[in-house]
């Protein structure tokens, strides 16, 4: 028997074992998921809390939450849905709430413009507490682990904006056991190619001179 290259097994060997190790690190995650969404679920029947400052922890999704906004420093638009799943613009405040600058985002509705601006005096705010539309580069999100910023979705719409959303477990995915059976198949179909090649290179299987036909007699 012909011994197997060195360096390509070794090279396959470790792909194939970090493969498997990210699937297992996604079954992983799956359950403490399942944990959280639970923990979640809980929180929107629990009683109302001051909102958090720092507004760290997402622990405290869909918990409902008070909040005082003595005045709005800047306004921004973001493209979401209503509460009664239309689309439209959200309309985000940068409440400033001390000498240390916006220390919370409020969603006051959903507006059917992008440049619309409502007018809000300041006062308290009620609601749940979600995540605010990031600003980070995607991959930062996907691979940073700094907490989201967290924002304070009102119950009550201002004039001239419409109702946002209730609550929606949908919008914390437990997609961890789809990325497990995706890094598993990867590991399958890494050692399956590299089978098919190793075959390919072992004697005899190459097609001999002439197509391996008979010589043609004279």
């Amino acid at each position: 028997m012909r011994r197997l290259p060195l360096v390509p097994t070794i090279v396959i060997a470790l792909a194939v074992a970090t493969m498997i190790a990210l699937g297992v690190w996604q079954l992983q995650r799956r359950a403490e998921k399942a944990a959280a969404l639970a923990q979640l679920a809980r929180n929107a029947e629990r009683p109302a809390i001051a909102f958090p400052y720092p507004p760290v922890g997402d622990d405290l999704l869909f918990r409902r939450a008070t909040a005082t906004c003595p005045r709005v420093l800047s306004w921004r638009s973001q493209s979401g849905r209503d509460a009664a799943g239309r689309t439209g613009w959200r309309q985000l405040a940068a409440c400033g709430t001390g000498a240390e600058g916006p220390g919370l985002i409020v969603q006051f509705g959903v507006s059917q413009a992008a440049d619309t601006r409502p007018a809000f005096a300041g006062g308290a705010v009620s609601g749940y507490i979600s995540h605010a539309p990031s600003t980070r580069p995607i991959l930062a999100d996907i691979f940073g682990r700094a907490p989201k910023t967290l924002m304070l979705v009102a119950d009550r719409p201002l004039p001239g904006l419409r109702a946002n959303p209730k609550p929606d477990l949908s919008a914390v995915p437990n997609n961890h056991l789809a990325y497990a059976v995706q890094w598993f198949l990867f590991a399958g179909i890494a050692l399956v190619i590299y089978a098919v090649a190793l075959r390919r290179r072992a004697p005899g299987l190459r097609s001999s001179p002439g197509g391996g036909g008979g010589s043609p007699q004279g």
